[in-house]
């Protein structure tokens, strides 16, 4: 959990912008919430061009202090710190990369005391056969795992070459599931023929769930809250509140990474209380790290159930309605959710309010594009318990 700097800045950060950033985490409560990552993306280089021809060093203007001094800023304030760099001789913004230096580079970011690599191969290997991007994702890790340090690596391919059945094995921490994302709930289509919308990436997510898992996560993106369609990075008109929140639950049941990607200092009240529900939240932390599966979905696949179990036992599930009208959503926990409970009793994490509990399936109506949440505790079970 943490904030990128791609989705809104791109590649206009320095100092002053991740130090506001810093500031206003701590400020607004998102560190308390567990927003502990500070993760700068491409740009922070002081050359453009390749690595052939220039050395990978801190752009003394954007950065006037030196890196080093910004990550001691972050970690005096409980926070951690990231960086982006890639295997090519030159990055997708078009900075110094790290081909041939893998092992040099991660000794330099271990010693600024880097606590989060992006290394993103998706423009530098667009068109390589998967054994390539293996080897250079491999020659990453292992410089990094050489420098003992604690670092987190995000292996970045934009979900080409089957990167989640092979990255943690790799010591990948976390990878990319998808090209992406758009400022877009559900655009027709992928814009541009690349970008995913949320349900895009929803979908995309129900096809490789089996392989995340505690320390090597299925990465929907960074979240696109609070961007409101005037992105510089991203292509999209935005998301309502409504939808914004849709998303956020979306992304934290499925147990992706939860990066912000807008301006922290500008986020509105009610995106702070999308992205601070505690709730939400143990859901995405939770240490059974289990994510959400697609349990039910009506013939048009306008109205779904989704559920992931917890480990005290209980169950989250969220009532997704993908259409354009409320509908009305019935659970049956035998029938949706292959559990044996006769009695259960329910929380909505949104409402915060607790119903039940029932004895029978509950029905609730869902607005359109929105997505309930309930967390659900078993309380009498007398047949196949």
């Amino acid at each position: 959990m943490g904030w990128s700097s791609w989705n809104n800045f791109g590649p206009d950060i320095n100092e002053t912008v991740v130090r506001d950033t810093i500031d206003a985490m701590e400020r607004l409560g998102l560190k308390d919430a567990g927003y502990m990552y500070v993760n700068i993306d491409d740009g922070w280089q002081r050359y453009k061009g390749s690595r052939e021809e220039h050395p990978l060093e801190v752009d003394p203007i954007k950065f006037p202090n030196g890196m080093k001094a910004v990550v001691d800023y972050a970690h005096s304030k409980g926070f951690k710190f990231g960086i982006y760099s890639g295997p090519g001789v030159d990055t997708c913004a078009g900075y110094t990369g790290s081909e041939g230096h893998a092992a040099e580079d991660a000794k330099l970011f271990a010693s600024w005391g880097i606590d989060h690599l992006k290394y993103d191969a998706c423009c530098s290997h667009v068109d390589e056969p998967q054994a390539v991007v293996q080897q250079v994702m491999l020659d990453m890790s292992t410089a990094l795992i050489a420098t003992n340090r604690s670092i987190v690596f995000h292996a970045c391919h934009c979900g080409w070459v089957n990167v989640w059945e092979w990255a943690a094995e790799e010591g990948a921490n976390q990878w990319r599931i998808g090209q992406d994302i758009s400022d877009d709930f559900n655009y027709p289509g992928n814009r541009e023929k690349y970008y995913f919308d949320v349900l895009d990436m929803l979908d995309r997510g129900n096809e490789v769930a089996k392989w995340t898992g505690p320390g090597h996560w299925n990465d929907y993106d960074m979240l696109i809250v609070g961007l409101d369609g005037e992105s510089k990075q991203l292509v999209g008109t935005g998301l309502s509140d409504l939808e914004y929140r849709t998303h956020f639950s979306l992304w934290a049941l499925a147990a992706s990474p939860l990066l912000i990607g807008a301006n922290i200092t500008k986020l509105s009240q009610y995106d702070l209380q999308t992205l601070t529900n505690k709730e939400i939240i143990a859901a995405n932390q939770d240490p059974l790290g289990q994510p959400i599966t697609l349990q039910w979905s009506a013939p048009d696949n306008e109205t779904q159930i989704y559920s992931k179990g917890m480990q005290d036992e209980s169950l989250v599930i969220a009532l997704l309605n993908r259409g354009t009208e409320t509908a009305s959503i019935t659970v049956d926990m035998r029938a949706h959710l292959t559990v044996p409970w006769d009695v259960y009793r329910v929380r909505d994490l949104w409402k915060k309010v607790d119903r039940g509990p029932y004895d029978i399936p509950f029905t609730t109506e869902v607005q359109a594009h929105e997505a309930k949440v309930f967390r659900v505790w078993k309380v009498a079970c007398t047949v196949g318990c």
